[in-house]
């Protein structure tokens, strides 16, 4: 019988690792080809690894709960075919074993000397005495680069609860280069953050219900919390008369359904303007490193889409700037659609330069949101509603019936003050006022 290696696969460029919360299969148990094996979480994403092949679960190698790195085995499928002198299985090391040989590179592994081991296994010790958590691969590389555990302390991680990440660990390693090799106090490689806060102690009463928060919405709230420690937020509110889009979407509506088979819906239009405006004023699609500013080569939305179980995530639309109105509506219905049935690939929740959120869904006036970090700016759509309002003619004022919607923004105060996040909401004004009726999709 053939042996197959079920591999933990590559989740997005920035994910290195993937925790294991349900095997869906049991040892033993017989595999259809494209079956559910295991679910996996990341700090992005819950997803499912499928079965490749057609056989038999004979071995897995982690259990629920463990974190593994990518590109390691996590399983065996037995198939039908002829059978080895051996079983690939038995040759699998240990958990541990697995992740140390996948992550130090075969230079490194080659190159150590007895006096290196040593020096390891003082580390490992080291490491053991910390009360941060600090990955199998976050361990190898400071073991390869010789960076201290007192030094690894130091670093401020980007990961969930200030863990340091493999791109944590190298941006070190470039600062050091660039001749910040110590992080020192007198000269933070970041602006301090704020003190945080501790909670204060909340008690529950006879009859209350206490229900631990599920892994998303952990998540989301450990997201918010920090968006709100590192940014200085300001909300800024304009209106907007969106009449001619109402009209437009409302005649088109019913033969885009017939033609394309999906519903047109106003956050596509939102969106389309928005990247543009984003494309007049690129202050706003950016990021901040500490002191430094990084401007977005690309514009790429987000679109915070609520999840049936309650929960939110922000699917994005990559270079919005650059597809025309259909090109966008097919975008914003394909990602939201499996949003909902947690089809997403980690991929499609990140690399956001920019967030949209509609809170006129639930047909709330406005809202202030919180940024979505890294991102400095996040836009929000208030309801649709028919206002009386004063409309300017060349025989004078009248009063007529308008659709009007309010539009806030909230930025990060260290980078956009107050002109260029008005400007950029009137620019919004402007264009959403000014679409074209005859405007063809």
């Amino acid at each position: 019988m053939a042996k197959f290696e079920i591999i933990m696969p590559k989740l997005g460029e920035s994910i290195i690792e993937a925790t294991i919360t349900r095997w869906v299969k049991n040892v033993g148990e017989s595999v259809e080809e494209d079956d559910s094996l295991v679910e996996i979480a990341t700090d992005k994403v819950d997803s499912e690894i499928p079965s490749p092949v057609e056989g038999k679960l004979v071995k897995t190698l982690f259990n629920e709960g463990d974190v593994v790195p990518v590109g390691t085995v996590i399983a065996w499928i037995e198939m039908d075919g002829e059978e080895g002198e051996k079983p690939a299985y038995e040759d699998v090391k240990t958990d541990e074993e697995a992740i140390s040989e996948k992550e130090i590179p075969v230079e490194a592994q080659k190159q150590e000397s007895p006096e290196k081991i040593t020096n390891d296994q003082e580390n490992i010790a080291d490491f053991s005495k910390s009360e941060r958590f600090y990955s199998p691969l976050v361990k190898s590389m400071a073991k390869t680069e010789n960076i201290s555990l007192s030094e690894l302390e130091k670093i401020t991680g980007s990961g969930r609860d200030n863990r340091v990440t493999k791109s944590d660990v190298v941006a070190y390693l470039d600062q050091q280069k660039a001749g910040g090799a110590q992080i020192q106090a007198s000269t933070p490689a970041k602006p301090a953050s704020a003190a945080k806060m501790s909670a204060p102690v909340v008690s529950s009463g006879e009859g209350d219900q206490v229900v631990e928060m599920d892994r998303m919405r952990k998540l989301i709230a450990d997201h918010m919390v920090m968006s709100k420690q590192v940014s200085p937020h300001v909300t800024s509110f304009i209106d907007a008369d969106v009449t001619h889009i109402v009209n437009w979407r409302n005649r088109v509506k019913d033969n885009f359904s017939k033609r394309e088979g999906e519903k047109i819906t106003f956050t596509p239009i939102f969106i389309h303007a928005a990247a543009q405006a984003l494309r007049e004023f690129p202050q706003i699609n950016v990021s901040l490193d500490g002191y430094h500013i990084i401007y977005r080569k690309n514009i790429n939305i987000g679109m915070a889409t609520a999840l049936p179980s309650g929960n939110l995530i922000v699917p994005v639309i990559r270079n919005a700037d650059q597809k025309n109105l259909l090109g966008v509506v097919k975008t914003v219905n394909d990602l939201a659609n499996r949003a909902r049935i947690n089809k997403l690939l980690p991929d499609e929740i990140q690399g956001g330069t920019f967030t949209i959120t509609n809170f006129g869904s639930f047909d709330s006036l406005t809202g202030t949101p919180i940024i979505n970090q890294p991102q400095v700016a996040i836009l929000g759509l208030g309801a649709i509603r028919k206002q009386p309002r004063v409309i300017e003619t060349p025989e004078g004022d009248l009063i007529g019936i308008r659709h009007i919607m309010i539009l806030s923004l909230a930025y990060d105060h260290r980078i956009v003050d107050g002109a260029l996040g008005g400007k950029y909401l009137k620019r919004m004004k402007e264009l959403l006022e000014g679409f074209d009726p005859e405007t063809q999709i």
